[in-house]
């Protein structure tokens, strides 16, 4: 096997805690974990919506899970040190930038202080290294063209993009506070990601999956923002991402990677809601659109420098934006013909990207 895969090779065998393990990006981050056998055990709230990828591939059946609160900490702590993990990577949160003017307070506590009891367990339970999962919008957003960089100021004017920004101040504090080289608390890395596409996504107010629910109702698309662009990536990226920071964070140079790194998409052009939209309709067949009148604030332009990562992780995902949204778009076309499909359609984009990434 290529030098590409050595990151499997350290993670198989290993126990890894996946926080959020019932959401999208859980989901497939624990497949692809049990495709290179890893030990995977999860903390999550039960799905919200219907259907879910977790339910639908089958995930349910396979993973040591705990339906709990990520603010319940004393739940947290048992759950974690049950599973003794090796390993944890924390994906938990209330991700929806709309959801959280309605529900601020909810929005912080999931993901400030739910981050704080991760940490927190993690380091009374002996785990070797945490991975915590935060978003591209931590930035103070200056709505420039140039991409951002690991040491730029933090920020965010809406609350989920604050509640994010104050996660990675909880996580600078336990870094600096409880030493992992005096084996006082686990070694952590942040990520950064940018706009994660990908097949079983359902979550309200997001372009493809607000996309596919008008494809399959008939109802007409509203879009927000047309000409914002994003750093859309596929979630494969970001888990391939997440995978290789959890490898490093178990090996002997855990110091050298317990940082913040940016994992934003390859593709060098910036692709807007509207160009998006436009493929997913090439790839599938495009709905009815019309335009929101008085949309709450979101930012207008966000990209990630992801070099460091590139140099340093030696992190290139294989897929650029337009194959990316072809994976994406089929496998929802897949599921609406065949909804008993998820798992094997899953398992065989896992694949696909781990044939690209040898190829690459």
């Amino acid at each position: 096997m290529s030098g590409s895969f050595d990151f499997e090779q350290a993670l198989r065998s290993k126990r890894v805690f996946v926080t959020g393990h019932t959401g999208f990006t859980g989901t497939w981050a624990c497949l692809w974990l049990q495709q290179i056998g890893a030990e995977v055990g999860g903390y999550a709230l039960a799905p919200e919506t219907e259907p879910t990828i977790f339910h639908a591939t089958q995930a349910d059946q396979s993973i040591q899970g705990t339906i709990a609160d990520i603010c319940d900490f004393a739940r947290l702590q048992d759950a974690m040190a049950a599973f003794r993990p090796d390993v944890v990577l924390h994906l938990a949160a209330q991700p929806l930038v709309r959801r959280s003017y309605r529900e601020p307070l909810r929005t912080f506590e999931i993901n400030a202080q739910g981050t704080a009891h991760v940490l927190e367990a993690a380091r009374h339970t002996g785990v070797r290294g945490v991975v915590c999962v935060t978003t591209d919008k931590v930035y103070a957003n200056r709505e420039w063209l140039w991409p951002y960089r690991e040491n730029d100021p933090l920020g965010g004017k809406d609350p989920y993009s604050a509640s994010k920004a104050a996660a990675e101040m909880v996580i600078q504090s336990y870094a600096a506070s409880f030493s992992f080289e005096r084996g006082e608390g686990p070694a952590i890395a942040t990520a950064r990601g940018g706009n994660i596409v990908g097949g079983g996504d359902w979550s309200e107010d997001r372009l493809i999956p607000d996309f596919v629910r008008s494809l399959v109702t008939g109802r007409t698309l509203t879009l927000r923002y047309p000409d914002a662009t994003r750093p859309w990536q596929h979630v494969l990226s970001l888990v391939h991402g997440y995978l290789m920071l959890m490898a490093k964070l178990l090996g002997p140079q855990a110091k050298d990677f317990a940082r913040a790194w940016n994992l934003g998409p390859q593709d060098p052009r910036h692709y807007s809601v509207r160009e998006v939209f436009e493929l997913m309709g090439e790839e599938w067949q495009r709905p009815s659109i019309e335009y929101m009148n008085d949309p709450l604030p979101e930012a207008g332009a966000l990209a990630l420098d992801s070099s460091i990562a590139r140099n340093l992780l030696g992190w290139t995902p294989p897929w650029d934006t337009p194959r990316v949204i072809r994976e994406t778009a089929g496998w929802y076309r897949q599921f609406a013909e065949d909804p008993s499909s998820a798992r094997s359609a899953t398992l065989a984009q896992i694949d696909a990207y781990r044939e690209a990434m040898a190829r690459a």
